[in-house]
């Protein structure tokens, strides 16, 4: 058994639970467990299911993080204060409880406002909490392990949409794999701070303005969902799934009669007109009237309307409610660490995942990204007595090598400026802001001048990334330089070190003479960086002519 915490720091409120878990097992669920899938702290297809977590304690404190974040781009100095005191509280009920791992995570208030590094500062430093600020993608990715674990889906298509203060993440998943994940700038604070004057009734005109907000940016979104839906988007999607405290009101107010297997959920039409009654409600009236907190009584409304508007894009008469969120996805993938330790293999098919939906995006050369991962890997295999890197910086040269070409999109001449531009910009589920940023420059140095602290990109990593940069960039410049000409002339690669020589075996066509000069000619930057020279030897299987006979 293991006693875990997990602190939400939302835009509208912060939350503590507390919870007893045991380790997975078969039956879990009524699901047997693969030892072989087991760790999967991804929540992959094939993760193990834990035993529903035992409560021990929960909090909630009505700091509303995001207030003036969203219109003035700063956290106030009496809202870090409120802050810090809830965390310093639960900081004390941590303690007190044992708890053998935690995790406080922070969402869109604190990643947008410009002194958000101030607030964790102040939390490590008053209340003892180490707060990290995790970008959409990341949140996107631990609800969906919540709901995984909640909601059987089997070979369901299901839309999840996860409403937070801030900001919506909205995900396709095909039985248990995302097949398509976004983070969109549609948050109930944000937009009562934004279009709704404080503590008044919502107008007409204030209700349309909302709704063309909100239609305006989830269109790309809903445009890319339907077209990954292909003959499927006539009939939308198998399941509509929605998390957070709003959709859990909703679901009280709004039910769907009878129960069933997925857990309760939100009538869709009944919804409709329950905002029609509330809208012209001031927040008191609300709050007066439904039974609802005052932190409710103003975001209720927004949330509502974001829900109605995804519910008749794609068709659905209900939402499923499973009762999960962002906090429940932080204690199960606490729990599979805990239990199972890093998953590397898993980690790594999910980073692939991600990369490769990013670059179909942008037309990439697939087969030869993969092609070059491939060469790229066995090199960091084979050099790590030299390099002395971890399985998870091989995670993140597979993912260069995956796109280090994407940029060809915008423009083949300095492709790998354009790349890294793609790359930094882009959300990538399973990598941290400074992990994107490493893979970024490593696509960035795979060709033309080497790491400068000339360069801004370069100059803004600290001292531990600008060495892995170097290092990664070196073996994904040999491994590039193997496919040069995007044939395959190259089928496999092997190194040995040998001094300070490494000695790359190669197998594969006889016409390879281009690809074995430009190896020689970009290993300049291997050679600064592991001290190593390169020399080829030809490795390719002959076939021996038979025997002449007497």
């Amino acid at each position: 058994m293991a006693r875990l915490a997990a602190i939400d720091i939302g835009s509208n409120a912060i939350r503590l639970r507390i919870v007893d878990v045991d380790p997975p097992a078969l039956g879990a669920f009524g699901a047997g467990w693969d030892p072989a899938l087991a760790a999967r702290s991804t929540g992959a297809p094939g993760a193990p299911r834990f035993h529903p977590f035992r409560d021990v304690h929960a909090d909630r404190a009505p700091v509303r993080l995001g207030h003036d974040v969203f219109t003035k781009g700063r956290l106030e100095p009496g809202v870090i204060g409120a802050a810090c005191e809830a965390l310093r509280r639960f900081r004390t009920a941590m303690e007190a409880a044992k708890v053998d791992r935690y995790r406080a995570v922070a969402t869109s208030a604190a990643r947008e406002a410009q002194n958000g590094d101030l607030f964790i500062e102040r939390a490590a430093r008053e209340a003892g909490v180490h707060v990290e600020i995790i970008e959409g993608v990341e949140e996107a990715r631990l609800v969906q392990i919540a709901v995984r674990e909640r909601v059987p889906l089997g070979d369901r298509t299901a839309l999840l949409i996860d409403i937070g203060g801030g900001s919506t993440e909205i995900t396709l998943l095909r039985g248990r794999e995302a097949v398509f994940s976004r983070s969109l700038p549609v948050g109930t604070v944000r937009m009562v701070e934004t279009f709704l004057e404080e503590r008044r009734p919502m107008d007409v005109g204030h209700r349309r303005l909302i709704e063309e907000y909100v239609d305006r940016v989830m269109v790309e979104a809903t445009r890319e969902i339907v077209e990954l839906l292909g003959e499927r988007a006539g009939s939308g999607v198998d399941l509509l799934v929605g998390t957070g405290g709003n959709i859990e009101t909703l679901a009280e107010l709004c039910p769907v009669p009878g129960a069933s297997v997925e857990g309760r959920g939100i009538d869709v039409g009944a919804m409709s007109r329950l905002l029609d009654d509330m809208a012209p409600k001031t927040p008191e009236e609300r709050a007066q009237i439904y039974g609802l907190r005052p932190d409710r009584a103003d975001t209720i409304v927004p949330a509502a309307t974001v829900l109605c508007r995804v519910a008749r894009a794609f068709a659905q008469p209900r939402i499923v409610a499973p009762g999960v969120g962002l906090k429940e996805g932080v204690l199960v993938d606490l729990a599979h660490t805990h239990f199972l330790g890093p998953d590397f293999r898993g980690e790594a098919a999910a980073v692939s995942d991600a990369c490769t939906r990013l670059g179909r995006r942008y037309h990439f050369d697939e087969q030869h990204g993969a092609l070059v991962a491939r060469f790229a890997e066995r090199l960091f295999d084979d050099l790590a007595p030299r390099h002395r890197l971890g399985p998870r910086d091989r995670i993140l040269l597979r993912a260069a090598a995956l796109l280090h070409d994407i940029g060809d999109f915008v423009r083949y001449e300095g492709h790998h400026k354009h790349s890294y531009y793609i790359i930094i910009h882009s959300d990538l589920m399973g990598l941290t802001p400074e992990e994107r940023a490493i893979v970024a420059n490593i696509a960035r140095y795979h060709r033309k001048s080497p790491p400068s602290m000339d360069h801004d990109n370069f100059r803004a990593l600290s001292r531990d990334a600008r060495a892995k940069v170097k290092a990664m960039a070196s073996i994904l410049r040999v491994a590039d330089a193997l496919d040069r000409e995007h044939r395959a002339k190259v089928a496999a690669v092997s190194g040995r070190i040998e001094g300070d020589t490494l000695v790359l075996e190669v197998q594969g066509r006889e016409d390879r003479a281009l690809e074995e000069w430009t190896v020689i000619a970009k290993a300049g930057m291997l050679r600064d960086a592991l001290g190593l020279d390169v020399r080829m030897v030809d490795a390719t299987p002959r076939s021996h002519p038979p025997p002449v006979a007497a």
